[in-house]
């Protein structure tokens, strides 16, 4: 096989590429989970969904689907920018098309389509978790590729229980539209605690409930039905509304998450958003809002604060911390996160990257990677993630020998082609002893799942091992060291010279323009712990020939129109905290 100068095989070099390519494909995934998810308090009036909605619903998604003003103008740029249809919204369309419904037009809802527009799920679990995914996939199916079917309506007795719940502003049109949509699905008409309603034999049921058009599954619609008739709404919920009346202006959408839903994400079994939701805010209550503006989308998440959150994870914990371990990367780095107290919340992290990795590689298709026909994108990110998943594992060996000792840690990936790349997962040690002794532990872990583990000596390393994982061919550095000021580190890197960058950094990226930049673009006085610059992103994926494939190729478009990400959180009192992150857009030229 060919070589390069540096004596490193080429097609490993393209691995390593592609194994950072999880982390930026995870913010396409949430930008088109925006674009087409929910909503918060705005200068919509009219009825509000969430009073439709039970309040013991694990997940709620609202949208201003008719903004006017501002919001309208500044909605329509975004969306523009970002995808560059004329009219991105249209495509939301599809995830009201039930079997055997024809495409739809917005003429078919512009007589009696009302300021807002929600989605709910009926239950968190595993079947929940499934839904989740289901929902979401459609939604994103839709505005990546415009494109869905009316088999893929989510909810049914055996699909997702909950419903999609329409403000109306003129019922008997709306009516006409739902008793069309049920006799194309073929439904009967039947009725629940008074109220008509139509249902499928597959169980997808059409109502018009108290001025809300229901689309959903038949126990969703009924429990519209209970809540309109006196029960519980999430409207009324305590935390609901505490964290609503937080949500920034200018809000276009947002998306709630009960603990219950946050639970099931921490235990592993998310998808999709559920994913996402514990990244940013682990396993806490929390509602993550949608400003749109020209030149960026911004996204905050707030998260409650409780007695039992301490290890809940996600970049809303610990964001000082985090702000301090990306700021201490390699200053050259184009990607950098920044993660506090990693023994306490890394088995959550890892979690949540796992299901957006699903995700990502789901919505762009499995292809392999040249040169490595049995080699997916799938696989190679979850050949990342062994290592970390080993260090985060829930049991008292992994607390005792591992998670005891970390403290922050920080990702990151720099250079611009194959002959400087670099990339790596850097953790703060509070007891350079245990994570001395960790870095044979790990090795010899690894060794127990098939992996090859060599002695390498590593310059400012006090231990070092190399490790080449099965169907995994860019051989991990794993050292244990100091750094100039002192702090022992444990890194695993990409390449020897991966691990250098962090022990011997340069520069570092707390004095980069780029960091600058990041905390002016969030403002307040915020700092960073989160940090992508995308055109250098997407020039590395074309220079190595990756932005081909399959698993990548359907996101470009969307890289294209990125400029950076800044991510960094604070307090904003009452018991709530904040991570706020702020994508640059581009229009084009």
């Amino acid at each position: 096989m060919p070589e390069d100068p540096d004596h490193k095989p080429r097609s490993s070099r393209r691995f390593a590429v592609a194994a950072l390519v999880v982390l930026v494909l995870v913010v396409i995934a949430v930008i088109a989970l925006v674009a087409g998810g929910g909503s918060s308090h705005s200068t919509a009036t009219g009825p509000d969904p969430a009073a439709a909605v039970p309040s013991s619903t694990p997940l709620f998604a609202e949208a201003v689907v008719r903004p006017e003003g501002s919001l309208k103008t500044e909605a329509a740029a975004a969306g523009q920018a970002l995808t560059h249809q004329p009219d991105p919204y249209l495509r939301l369309l599809t995830a009201l098309q039930t079997p055997g419904s024809a495409p739809l037009d917005f003429s078919d809802l512009a007589s009696w389509l009302g300021p807002r527009a929600g989605i709910f799920l009926s239950s968190a679990g595993a079947s929940g978790q499934a839904s989740t995914s289901q929902l979401l996939s459609l939604i994103t199916q839709s505005l990546l590729a415009g494109s869905a079917n009316a088999s893929a309506f989510p909810f049914s007795s055996v699909g997702a229980q909950g419903a999609i719940v329409l403000d109306t502003t003129d019922a008997s049109k709306a009516s006409a539209f739902l008793d069309s949509q049920a006799k194309l699905a073929g439904a009967h008409a039947t009725s629940y605690r008074g109220v008509a309603l139509q249902s499928t034999a597959a169980g997808v049921a059409f109502a018009l409930v108290d001025h809300y058009a229901v689309i959903g599954s038949e126990a969703g619609v009924h429990d519209v039905i209970e809540t309109t008739l006196g029960g519980s709404a999430l409207a009324q919920a305590p935390s609901y509304t505490k964290l609503l009346a937080h949500s920034p202006p200018g809000t276009l959408a947002h998306v709630y998450v009960a603990p219950a839903a946050s639970a099931s994400a921490a235990a592993g079994s998310s998808q999709g958003l559920s994913g996402l939701l514990g990244l940013l805010a682990g396993t806490r209550e929390s509602n993550i809002s949608v400003v749109p503006s020209a030149s960026s989308i911004t996204f905050d998440a707030d998260a409650l604060n409780s007695s039992t959150t301490a290890g809940s994870g996600g970049l809303v914990a610990s964001a000082a911390e985090g702000a301090r371990a990306a700021g201490e990367l390699p200053g050259e780095a184009w990607l950098a996160v920044g993660l506090g107290n990693v023994g306490a919340t890394l088995g959550n992290d890892v979690q949540g990257l796992r299901a957006l990795t699903s995700l990502v590689t789901s919505l762009g298709g499995s292809g392999a990677v040249e040169g490595a026909a049995t080699l997916s994108l799938k696989g190679l990110l979850n050949g990342i993630f062994t290592p970390l998943g080993v260090l985060g594992a829930d049991n008292a060996e992994a607390k005792r020998d591992y998670q005891s000792w970390m403290g922050s840690a920080g990702v990151f990936g720099s250079g611009t082609g194959l002959l400087n790349l670099k990339a790596g997962v850097s953790i703060d040690s509070t007891n350079p002893a245990l994570s001395r002794a960790a870095v044979p532990e790990l090795a010899a872990a690894l060794a127990k799942s098939g992996a090859s583990v060599q002695q390498v000596s590593v310059p400012g390393a006090e231990a070092s091992a190399a490790v080449a994982l099965p169907g995994f061919p860019v051989t991990l550095t794993i050292v244990d060291g100091r750094v100039a000021n002192g702090q022992t580190k444990f890194v695993i890197g990409l390449s020897e010279p991966s691990v250098e960058a962090v022990l011997k950094p340069a520069s570092t990226l707390a004095h980069s323009a780029p960091y600058t930049a990041a905390s002016a673009a969030l403002g307040e006085g915020v700092q960073p712990s989160l940090v992508v610059d995308f055109p250098t992103f997407l020039g590395l994926l074309e220079g190595v020939g990756l932005s081909e494939e399959p698993a990548i190729s359907k996101f470009v478009p969307y890289l294209r129109s990125l400029t950076t990400l800044a991510g960094g959180g604070k307090s904003i009192g009452e018991g709530i905290n904040r991570f706020g992150l702020v994508l640059g857009l581009q229009h084009a030229g």
